[in-house]
């Protein structure tokens, strides 16, 4: 079959298409010599010699090779290019997992940034709220304490002001719930959430027997401690009460050690002497007069009911969360209102604290009074979950200097050497109580890393001369060796 060549070269159309679309193994006269191959092969008949026939063959399975020695570059450049496409792509591939790598230590690298930034802006925030809850309960009880002293000009009834104030404990949890409420993402019923603090009391919650056998005799503790404190109150200046009441630390380091069985510290026996020495010249400040004496006995009762109270809340009820101690003193507040509302009532008729008519008892002194004493009781549980632990403490010692400069304001009070000295020696034992257990040992670190550093100074300051010396003698045309 005879194919005509068109006047560009291109015989057929199979030929013009594989040169549009730029078929690389392309050549003029392609479809020609694939057709007579096809024509050498199909024309051959049975038996016949046929010539060239593996070399038809050779070309019908590969259309590449047109003569043998056509072949050779053109194979030569297939290989080029693949092993230049393979090479690309190792690149390629090389390139992306450094960029993987690359992206990989640049996101862990962030989040140690990220990590550091949030653990920090943590310990700002739990320092401003701890100052902020120092100045808080600090201010809190001064306000408790002054108050008292203010009502006291009008209307002694010690107990009923101390049942008065307890009964507002009630208020506790709704407080509680009225921040979880605002705070958090998951809301529970009233009944669900008071069920889920009683737990304090045990897995089966608050029962009868237990509201009976766990809240009475801290209730009656509660109840001494702050009928104690108001008592002394009456004999005592503020800032020599709210000074005694800082015992109650070593109160509980001594109760600990004894019924809990707690690691002994030196240094917190050393802050219960001087507790107790404090005392002593407490009540020698006045030349042991009757009132001050009874006035010390009062304010050291009141730390030792406190103290007694929290070693036995340790020992019965464990540790609380914030709702859970919500949920303990409201039940407190409950008891409170059922069962010692009589003693008021006696303490009435029997002429012992005694009032005219209800319009003419201070209810602004009063309501004011125990709504600060909520908000002490109120800040001393928040605190401990927004801050640290010890800031609390701190602002209970901090009463002691706002006590005694709205005494001198008010011109109550006169520091002679022995009361100031008293003061001082009571303030530094409750600070020594705030020390961690393993105080010595962070010291002892402390100590040793400063040592550390100096040594390295030392060293420092030691080679860097010499290393000067040796400069100036090379310079010189001499090497000179430092003495050691």
């Amino acid at each position: 079959m005879d194919v005509k060549a068109a006047p560009n070269g291109v015989a057929t159309i199979e030929d013009r298409i594989l040169r549009i679309t730029g078929y690389y193994g392309y050549y003029p006269g392609y479809s020609s010599q694939k057709s007579t191959s096809r024509s050498s092969v199909t024309r051959c008949k049975p038996g016949a010699n046929c010539p060239s026939s593996h070399s038809g063959i050779s070309r019908q399975l590969s259309p590449l090779s047109v003569t043998e020695d056509s072949s050779a570059p053109i194979l030569e450049l297939q290989n080029r290019g693949s092993s230049g496409v393979c090479g690309h792509r190792v690149e390629r591939q090389n390139r992306s997992d450094d960029g993987t790598q690359t992206h990989s230590e640049n996101n862990s690298q962030e989040n140690r940034i990220k990590a550091h930034c949030l653990s920090c802006t943590s310990m700002v925030l739990k320092a401003i709220w701890g100052l902020l809850i120092i100045l808080s309960v600090s201010s809190s009880w001064v306000g408790t304490t002054q108050i008292v002293k203010i009502t006291y000009k009008n209307f002694y009834c010690p107990f009923f002001m101390t049942w008065f104030s307890t009964n507002w404990n009630i208020m506790f949890f709704p407080v509680y719930y009225s921040g979880h409420l605002a705070t958090a993402q998951e809301k529970q019923s009233p009944m669900k959430k008071f069920r889920e603090c009683s737990r304090i009391f045990g897995e089966d919650g608050l029962t009868l027997k237990l509201f009976l056998k766990r809240t009475a005799p801290f209730s009656i503790l509660w109840t001494l401690t702050n009928y104690l404190y108001l008592l002394a109150l009456k004999k005592l200046t503020a800032t020599d009460v709210s000074a005694l009441f800082c015992c109650n630390k070593a109160f509980v380091f001594l109760l600990s050690w004894i019924v809990l069985k707690d690691r002994f510290m030196g240094v917190r026996i050393v802050a219960a002497i001087m507790a107790i020495t404090g005392i002593v010249m407490m009540a020698y400040a006045d030349n042991f007069h009757a009132d001050s004496i009874i006035g010390v006995a009062f304010a050291v009762g009141s730390a030792s009911t406190s103290a007694l109270y929290k070693v036995l809340f340790k020992m019965f009820l464990g540790s609380a969360n914030f709702g859970e101690a919500a949920h303990f003193v409201s039940t407190l507040g409950f008891f409170n209102l059922i069962f010692i509302s009589f003693t008021p009532v006696i303490l009435y008729f029997t002429k012992v604290e005694h009032w005219s008519s209800f319009a003419a008892l201070p209810w602004g002194c009063l309501c004011g009074m125990a709504g600060l004493w909520l908000a002490f009781n109120i800040l001393v549980n928040v605190g401990v979950v927004l801050t640290y632990p010890i800031l609390i403490s701190i602002g209970t010692v901090l009463s002691v200097p706002g006590n005694a400069a709205v005494d001198l304001l008010k011109q109550e009070v006169i520091f002679n050497v022995v009361r100031l000295a008293a003061t001082i020696i009571i303030c530094i034992g409750f600070l020594l109580m705030l020390l961690p257990e393993e105080w010595d040992e962070i010291t002892l670190k402390f100590i040793n890393s400063l040592k550390e550093k100096k040594s390295e100074e030392h060293v420092d300051d030691v080679t860097d001369p010499s290393v000067h010396l040796r400069g100036r003698s090379r310079a010189n045309g001499t090497v000179s060796i430092p003495l050691a």
